[in-house]
């Protein structure tokens, strides 16, 4: 009961944020009307459930799993083996990731069908298990990160000019989310079950991050091989099943549930199946920690389908609702107001943030504060906000003019940045656009975009959840080297 009461009030905290300042808009600049925000208090508490319960799922069930396949793969010394399952479970994995469902689903409403969901799933998630693949061999050859993602963005930069904007824009929106909610922890099991086995301490540390990052990349990667297969230079857009006008409180929220259930169901059954055949062959755990586990796995299936509900049925008619009215008052600078806060706040709300944040705090051993990176995070969030609300209201910037530089300094960070940090950050970068990204910022934004009439619809509705996943790879490769400087500065010998 301890735990529970202590993963409550942690995700309270994170929660009450939002809730506040919806409350606000409700009451001051954007009225959204009873029955609207009570649905929006409804699904609040049900977030605030789900995620207590999911993250309790998620420590005694998804990560203990993630980091038995690693040092399973790691023990047999075959390379083929650990190219094999690496490439089975990324696309299992990715395959099985809510916020990637949620964001698929989002893009073939607006597109009016121009992307089909289960098309887009499929390509992304051949691209992240390509990717983590490579990944889990860079680690046991040693082949240092940064110079993986050096080609790779230099590759993906290079593509776009080929590319459609829109799909530039849903490429990027689907590397942030295809790192969500159960794809960080499993993955960042996964790096360190194989880095842990590594004899040099410090290598190990620095491998235990890089995988989720790689994971990005091989979304937008996907993405692009199906932008070059498919005919998507024509598509159109609509807000169309976003934005509602029902006024029932509790129906939307219990006609949720069947649809949450058994999407979730499908989402998670791959890989409990893949742990029960693989633990009668060859794990084998003692059978308290296998009934845990599954126990784990029970957590993560009920709180995610509370999360979803309340999500799907209380945040994003909000969020797109608060975007169009603020996008249509003559001043913007409440827009730009509004945006930073829900920038400094929303990231405090992912799940994969408390996961990432924790675990760094103790492979580190505490020499990197959680709460610091939380920080940079919370700014980091709070500027790519801003800068795409630059974006949707001035026509003449793209997003590719943003992107480009951004990860230009991103690449050129790596050379002056401790290495760990350089992991931690493109990690970090995919965990800032989970659910609520995926929900109610992404929902925002695009209410901002069909209420600008001068932008253009398809390539403005999507985009956010690309800054979101580039800002943060700068802010913590900053901190690495505020971290190197304070430790020069202290005459600590730590080595980063």
């Amino acid at each position: 009961m301890s735990v529970l009461l202590t993963k409550f009030k942690e995700v309270a905290l994170s929660v009450i944020p939002i809730m506040v300042i919806v409350t606000i808009l409700n009451f001051t600049l954007v009225p959204l009307g009873s029955a609207v925000y009570v649905r929006f208090l409804i699904g609040s508490v049900l977030i605030m459930l789900g995620l207590t319960i999911f993250l309790i799922g998620i420590d005694i069930g998804v990560t203990p799993v993630g980091q038995l396949f690693g040092s399973k793969l790691a023990k047999t010394n075959k390379i083929w083996i650990v190219a094999l399952f690496g490439l089975f479970l990324g696309f299992v994995i990715s395959i099985a990731e809510p916020d990637l469902e949620i964001l698929a689903r989002q893009i073939e409403t607006i597109t009016q069908g121009g992307i089909a969901a289960g098309t887009l799933v499929i390509f992304v998630s051949i691209g992240v298990a390509l990717l983590i693949m490579l990944g889990l061999i860079r680690i046991l050859f040693d082949v240092p990160l940064f110079k993986i993602m050096l080609v790779m963005y230099i590759l993906i930069i290079l593509s776009m000019i080929f590319v459609p904007q829109s799909m530039i824009a849903i490429a990027f929106d689907s590397s942030g989310a295809t790192t969500g909610a159960l794809t960080v922890p499993f993955v960042l099991a996964l790096a360190v079950g194989v880095s842990n086995l590594k004899k040099n301490g410090k290598k190990s540390e620095k491998d235990s991050f890089g995988l989720v990052g790689l994971a990005s990349g091989g979304a937008i990667i996907g993405v692009i091989i199906l932008s070059f297969i498919s005919k998507t230079d024509t598509l159109s857009g609509s807000l169309d099943g976003i934005v509602t006008s029902g006024s029932s409180l509790l129906l939307p929220f219990l006609t949720a549930i069947p649809d949450e259930a058994k999407n979730t169901l499908i989402s998670i059954t791959p890989i409990l199946v893949i742990f029960v055949v693989a633990n009668f062959f060859a794990l084998k755990v003692y059978k308290r920690q296998f009934v845990r586990i599954i126990q784990g796995f029970l957590y993560v299936f009920i709180g995610l389908i509370l999360f979803l509900v309340g999500a799907h049925q209380g945040f994003m008619e909000v969020g797109a609702m608060v975007g169009q009215e603020l996008a249509m008052m003559d001043s913007k600078i409440w827009l730009f107001i509004v945006s930073f806060v829900i920038g400094l706040t929303i990231v405090l709300a992912e799940p994969a943030v408390y996961v990432l944040t924790r675990q760094i705090e103790t492979i580190t051993s505490g020499y990197v504060n959680r709460k610091f990176v939380t920080l940079f995070l919370s700014l980091a969030m709070g500027m790519a906000l801003i800068l795409n609300m630059v974006r949707i209201l001035v026509p003449s910037i793209e997003l590719w003019h943003i992107l480009v530089p951004g990860y230009v300094i991103a690449l050129v960070l790596m050379f002056f940045s401790p290495k760990l940090f350089v992991g931690i950050g493109f990690d970090a970068g995919g965990v800032a656009s989970g659910p609520m990204s995926a929900t109610f910022v992404l929902t925002f934004a695009q209410g901002v975009a069909f209420s600008s009439p001068a932008t253009s619809v398809i390539e403005n509705a999507f985009g956010m959840i690309a800054l979101i996943a580039m800002m943060p790879i700068i802010s913590i490769e900053i901190l690495g080297l505020l971290f190197k400087w304070k430790s020069k500065k202290e005459g600590i010998s730590h080595e980063l």
